[in-house]
């Protein structure tokens, strides 16, 4: 199957079979008559495992080296498993950094409502900011 009918049967856009096969997460054979790049049924299964890794949150870098782990008959669930737990470790500590964020934005719009706007003066750009910087560092 053509690029096109493998994005199709995979539904993700061509361009995203077309970057994959440039980084060499595909391999497509050649059509010795015309050229073209041909894909097989393997290729579509390989197309959704990399869809699913990509929907946990993998790179695709280390969906590269889950397929290399994989090709050299070497069980990349240890990894696998690892990424996973140290991803989960990330995102518990994004989420608490955006908790704060939201309670800052929160509080500094409860703070902006009372205050009037102002035009930029030279000294100043946007009161609104600077009552943050300055009630930060009272």
């Amino acid at each position: 199957m053509t690029a096109a009918v493998l994005a199709k049967h995979a539904d993700v856009p061509l361009f995203t079979v077309r970057y994959y096969t440039r980084i060499g997460l595909l391999r497509p054979s050649r059509d010795l008559r015309n050229g073209y790049k041909i894909y097989k049924q393997s290729d579509k299964e390989r197309l959704q495992f990399i869809s699913a890794a990509k929907d946990l949150g993998f790179t695709l870098a280390e969906i590269e080296d889950i397929l290399d782990h994989a090709a050299h008959n070497k069980t990349p669930c240890p990894m696998v498993r690892e990424i996973v737990e140290k991803r989960i470790e990330e995102n518990k500590a994004k989420i608490s950094e955006l908790k704060r964020l939201q309670k800052r934005l929160e509080n500094a719009a409860t703070a902006w409502k009372t205050m009037k706007n102002s035009t930029p003066d030279g000294n100043s750009v946007c009161r609104l900011i600077e009552s943050i910087s300055q009630n930060r560092e009272r």
